[in-house]
């Protein structure tokens, strides 16, 4: 027992480093990760007391304990079962599969991230390059919103700022859970947009198995009263206007409404621009014949380098004004009561009227809408036009302002030319001014 042994030093150090990392992983990793989770729950309790919707404890959970919970749910485990005999393999390599796909999909929400980092520059960006404003239509309704209901905001998308726009604007109320596109599955970003709690959807939606999949997610979810954020239409419209609704999710949500016993409300969102940043690309792809996007980061480092170098020389103009209204929220459980079938397509429908009944009427879609065609008007010619379709609508608004506030932004992008005549939109801008009244073309 006392004798001494000889060891190369390489064997010692090595036994040095294996003594350490048990010890770190048995003793002091436990502490440190209970300081840090106590912590986490303290800035927590902090946030929820000034939220409307206190974030929900199921999006605290680890993303490994989702993962797992997911995997193991009995209606993931009946698709598993359901792809292996459709394509003639082993259960436990369906399994695996079905891991990858939870994977991809569940989120790694932190609050640090979405509070700290995501609010901050969401209202930097947002109001560095827009004059924002938000209105309601009916906000005694929506303070008035169940507080064991999940809040689902539906929005229409028009760009991609969207994102940042809703997310700082509904800072005050909770933690939006994004459906996100397989766009932003890429690394870093997609671990950025995991930390604000986006849950990745793939579009083509693959095969049962992984349809299995993300319905059960977004079943648990909703049943644990996550906040979410999603675009009815699927994606970015390419010619302004509003789209039908894709209704996959919409699918998965009622059918877990009719499964649970918490109500889920909608809350209706129109947003509208009197600029949108990708307009130019949307409306390329919408000619181009597989729909693509000529888009790439030199594109958007240029955009951002040019707007840098025009606010180093006093020479940077906002891009005018980006209004988010609130539309009157639609409860699931009155909207489905009585109806047997059909609930999905009537309830797409409905969303989409209330988005577009919320749609702000802002100067530039107003304008755009009286000059589509090209033909040369005088400014007083344009006001009454503006007027007419205000009063059609019943809407109040100073048409000399509207009017001034989007000749300025139009002429200055050389969308709209002046001359002694009148102001015209010139023949190769006309497919953007179109792109503009597009956006409130449902008024009638």
């Amino acid at each position: 027992m006392t004798k001494m042994v000889e060891l190369p030093l390489w064997a010692l150090v090595l036994l040095v480093a294996f003594a350490g990392v048990t010890f770190a992983s048995h003793f002091l990793f436990p502490s440190v990760r209970w300081f840090f989770r106590r912590r986490l729950e303290k800035a927590v309790a902090r946030l929820n007391a000034r939220l409307e919707r206190p974030i929900e404890p199921f999006r605290l959970a680890r993303r490994y304990d989702m993962i797992q919970r997911l995997i193991y749910d009995p209606g993931v485990g009946q698709a598993v079962a359901q792809h292996a005999k459709q394509e003639a393999i082993p259960e436990n390599v369906a399994f695996e599969k079905a891991r990858r796909y939870a994977r991809e999909i569940v989120p790694s929400f932190s609050a640090t991230a979405y509070f700290g980092f995501a609010i901050r520059v969401s209202r930097f960006l947002s109001n560095a390059m827009y004059r924002v404003e938000v209105d309601y239509l009916d906000e005694d309704a929506i303070k008035g919103i169940d507080r064991d209901a999940t809040v689902i905001f539906v929005m229409n998308h028009r760009s991609n700022m969207d994102y940042v726009l809703v997310t700082y604007l509904a800072a005050q109320r909770s933690a939006l859970s994004y459906a996100v596109g397989e766009w932003a599955n890429v690394w870093p970003l997609n671990r950025l947009i995991r930390a604000m709690g986006a849950y990745f959807i793939r579009r083509g939606s693959l095969n049962d198995l992984y349809r299995g999949v993300l319905a059960r997610y977004v079943h648990l979810a909703t049943s644990g009263g996550v906040t979410q954020a999603m675009f009815p239409e699927g994606g970015l419209t390419l010619d302004g206007g509003l789209k039908p609704p894709k209704l996959g999710l919409l699918k998965y949500l009622v059918q877990t409404h009719q499964n649970g016993d918490r109500d889920v409300v909608f809350v209706p969102v129109g947003i509208n621009y009197d600029r949108v940043l990708e307009d130019r690309i949307l409306i390329s792809a919408r000619h181009h014949p597989k729909r693509r996007f000529r888009a790439s980061i030199g594109v958007v480092a240029r955009f951002a380098i040019k707007q840098l170098w025009l606010r180093v020389r006093g020479r940077y103009h906002h891009f005018g004004r980006a209004a988010v209204q609130y539309g009157r929220p639609l409860s699931l459980r009155a909207f489905s009561a009585g109806k047997i079938d059909g609930v999905t397509e009537a309830l797409g429908d409905e969303l989409m009227a209330r988005i577009g009944r919320a749609v702000p009427l802002l100067p530039v879609p107003l304008v755009a809408s009286v000059m589509q065609d090209g033909a040369i008007r005088h400014r007083a010619d344009i006001e009454a036009s503006v007027a007419e379709f205000l009063v059609r609508v019943g809407v109040d608004g100073d048409t000399t302002a509207i009017v001034s506030d989007a000749l300025e932004i139009l002429n200055r992008r050389h969308v709209l030319e002046k001359s002694d005549d009148g102001w015209q939109c010139p023949e190769d801008q006309r497919d953007v001014c179109r792109y503009y009244a597009q956006s409130i073309r449902h008024f009638g």
